[in-house]
């Protein structure tokens, strides 16, 4: 109930506008879950409604194990999809809305129940196919037509922010329930979404759009650690961008010297150093760095609760830094602290955004 998909130079343009997606090439391997993400506006709703079928690209092929899938049919792709909205059939129940998929492609309307029934178990709705559809949550109408989907048996199960509607706690009970799918189904699935914890707590990987364009495809991991430039690095919630210049090796800032992390190199020149604020470790009173971390005296210049934690703002000369500390923590604004930056936190990008 896989296939490996893949996206080569998708693509899609409006009446002759700006692409709404530009050349957009990246594979998803059989059983793996791509997040794609992106501001409103970047284009990953265009991709994804191109993957399924419901628009044509401009140019550029879908592939699914190999078999360009753009002329095709959307419902002779061996996908299925997931909206926002749940768009369940009122008139049908519960039982015969997951069932219509197997019923249209010709099951016998008792087998396709009976099929129907496994999948609401799947989903945790045993005991529901008789109800109507209007009786049911928020939160049980997302897990229906995310059963409607997998009755159809997809290669490839296509996500359209399914969850952004739901409250913090249905969301969580959805993520949830989609690793549990995943770990028995094994389906490949791409899944559009503007929330990056969204995208780190459900995918594999990560596509990163700006207006239409890929920038950075990668490990969840990597997009927070190691971004490719610094509309990555600002997408993914960085906050320390420190601008300088690397001569022999290392890069030469208001935070001083700063060597690249051991196996790494910095092309000399001009060049931003971004770290995540969640690395750099505040000691108060100042003491010396661990070996491995570059260590500077700064100044606490502003405190911003954030339930548990604080997020604390420093500066070092024209510098500026950024940390989290448990809110119990008592640094004041106009304390100095010692910061530590490990090395292998640091990423150099060049100067001008992607």
């Amino acid at each position: 109930m896989s296939a490996t998909l893949r996206l080569d130079a998708l693509t899609k343009s409006f009446d002759g506008r700006a692409n709404a997606v530009d050349e957009v090439s990246l594979t998803v391997e059989p059983g793996e879950c791509l997040a794609i993400l992106g501001p409103s506006g970047s284009g990953k709703s265009s991709v994804l409604r191109a993957i399924a079928g419901l628009d044509s690209p401009t140019s550029g092929r879908i592939l699914v194990d190999g078999t360009d899938v753009a002329g095709v049919a959307p419902e002779r792709r061996s996908m299925a999809m997931v909206f926002q909205r749940p768009l369940l059939f009122p008139h049908l129940s519960v039982l015969d809305n997951v069932a219509f998929a197997a019923t249209v492609a010709g099951t016998t309307r008792g087998e396709a129940r009976e099929d129907a029934r496994q999948f609401l178990a799947l989903v945790q709705l045993e005991g529901f196919g008789s109800r109507p559809v209007t009786a049911l949550s928020g939160g049980q109408e997302q897990r229906v037509a995310l059963a409607r989907a997998l009755a159809a048996r997809p290669r490839v199960l296509l996500l359209d922010e399914p969850f952004s509607a739901l409250d913090p706690e249905l969301r969580a009970d959805m993520h949830e329930l989609l690793g549990q799918l995943r770990e028995r189904l094994k389906p490949t699935v791409v899944m559009v979404t503007h929330d990056r914890d969204e995208a780190a707590i459900v995918a594999d990987r990560v596509a990163l759009l700006r207006t239409g364009r890929l920038l950075q495809h990668d490990t969840v991991e990597r997009l927070y650690t190691r971004p490719a430039s610094l509309d990555v690095a600002r997408l993914m919630g960085g906050r320390i961008e420190i601008e300088g210049v690397v001569r022999d090796g290392a890069h030469r800032s208001p935070l001083g010297s700063i060597e690249a992390p051991a196996g790494e190199s910095w092309a000399e020149g001009e060049g931003v150093l971004v770290v995540r604020h969640e690395a750099v470790h505040l000691a108060s009173p100042p003491v010396p760095a661990p070996q491995g971390m570059t260590g500077v005296t700064a100044v606490v210049t502003a405190r911003h609760a954030r339930g548990p934690r604080a997020a604390i703002e420093l500066a070092v000369g024209s510098a500026t830094l950024a940390a989290e500390v448990p809110a119990s923590r008592p640094l004041a604004v106009g304390q100095e602290v010692a910061a530590h930056i490990p090395r292998s936190a640091c990423t150099l990008v060049p100067t001008v955004p992607a």
